[in-house]
């Protein structure tokens, strides 16, 4: 057995309403890789994600995360995998009417965190990681697209999951601001974590090689 298996798809099949979105994937991924969902869009990049961290149900087959069926949890199980997984979303989805360092401070609040200092420290921790604690008491719009997603990857990475998804992370950004934000997931990669980004930005991945997976015809080539 695979020691370092991370994530498997068995015949996994997606659908929405009774349209077939995806049919028969199997992939395996292991630990610490760096894979790279590419296809149009609408090809089913989107809904393989979602259906990783429990937003999107899948119809037929199983994901084994970790060995443990995804098909099978309930919305409590479904709540404790999602502190396991960092999630990137394209725009954002920062609270806009609350500081960065408060961002913060409500999902960590919510995942459990205990103790005014051990937050504070964390937040301190994490807003250098991605250089942006001299931002930590601005409002999301009053800082550039660039920095808001530096944000968002620091709060994916609150609970120290060791799978972060990014789904288009760069897909709202210029080329040079995309940049940064690449080497920044590919840093925080280093670390042991598995990372899976959806992308159609060739660009990236000429310049930050990973793993690519391709999504066409309701089926993937990897």
């Amino acid at each position: 057995m695979n020691q370092n298996l991370f994530l498997d798809f068995k015949n996994v099949e997606i659908k929405q309403q009774k349209n077939i979105i995806l049919d028969e994937v199997n992939l395996s991924i292991n630990k610490g890789e760096f894979v790279y969902f590419i296809g149009k869009t609408g090809s089913g990049k989107s809904s393989l994600l979602k259906a990783i961290y429990g937003d999107i149900f899948i119809s037929n087959g199983d994901i084994l995360f970790k060995n443990q069926s995804l098909r099978k949890l309930n919305r409590k199980k479904i709540l404790e995998l999602r502190r396991e997984v960092g999630i990137v979303f394209q725009d954002f989805q920062l609270l806009m009417d609350r500081s960065i360092a408060d961002n913060l401070r409500f999902v960590m609040k919510a995942t459990g965190w205990k103790g005014k200092k051990i937050i504070e420290d964390e937040i301190e921790k994490l807003l250098t990681k991605v250089e942006m604690l001299d931002k930590a008491n601005s409002f999301p719009h009053l800082i550039s697209g660039g920095e808001q997603q530096r944000v968002a990857i620091a709060r994916a990475l609150i609970n120290n999951p060791e799978l972060i998804i990014a789904d288009e992370p760069t897909g709202n950004l210029d080329p040079e601001t995309s940049e940064k934000i690449m080497t920044l997931l590919k840093s925080v990669a280093k670390n042991d974590k598995t990372v899976i980004m959806a992308t159609h930005d060739f660009d990236i991945i000429n310049k930050f090689p990973g793993r690519i997976v391709k999504f066409e015809n309701k089926k993937i080539q990897d």
